[in-house]
Formats: C-alpha cells, sequence, structure tokens
C-alpha cells in the first residue's frame, strides 16, 4: 500500500461516516437512507472481495469486525425500511 492508496481510503472511510451521521440525524430522510444503506452494502463488498476475491487480507478480528458492522448494519437498516415506509403511507392519509 503506497501513500496515495492509503489517503484515499481514508478520505472514502471519512466520507462513509460523515453520511452515517447525517443519516442518524435525520432517519426520516428517504433518499439519504437509501445512500447509508448503499455505503454498507458497499463495505461489506469491499472487505469480502479483499478475503475471497483477491486474498489482500485474512479472515482476523480486523477484518472480522467491519463485516460484522456492515452485515448488522444493513440487516437493521432493512428492517427500519419497513417502518420508514409505514410512516410515509400514514403522512400521506394524513395529508389527503
Amino acid at each position: 500500500v503506497n501513500g496515495l492508496q492509503a489517503r484515499t481510503f481514508g478520505v472514502w472511510t471519512l466520507l462513509s461516516s460523515v453520511i452515517r451521521c447525517l443519516c442518524a440525524i435525520d432517519i426520516r430522510n428517504r433518499t439519504l437512507y437509501y445512500i447509508t444503506l448503499f455505503t454498507f452494502f458497499l463495505a461489506l463488498v469491499h472487505f469480502l472481495s479483499e478475503v475471497f476475491i483477491y486474498h489482500t487480507a485474512a479472515l482476523t478480528i480486523g477484518v472480522m469486525a467491519p463485516l460484522m458492522v456492515a452485515s448488522f448494519s444493513i440487516l437493521g437498516m432493512l428492517i427500519g425500511l419497513q417502518y420508514l415506509e409505514v410512516e410515509a403511507l400514514s403522512e400521506n392519509k394524513k395529508k389527503n
């Protein structure tokens, strides 16, 4: 890994964390919710590809931790998405 790759990965991680914090602040923003969900899918695919496709990482605790966080976050956000949909429907009924 050279310095450019390390900084690029650092900026990507920072951007993902900012998006996730903004979603936590405004959880009812559907667009932001979907973008945040996508960041977890992207992280999961990235770490899985490094382990199983490129073989540049081993399944150590340093790789397992982000895999678990991404997996549980995706699961939680998909469950939460149902409540977001129900809330949107109830708001539409109130407007009509």
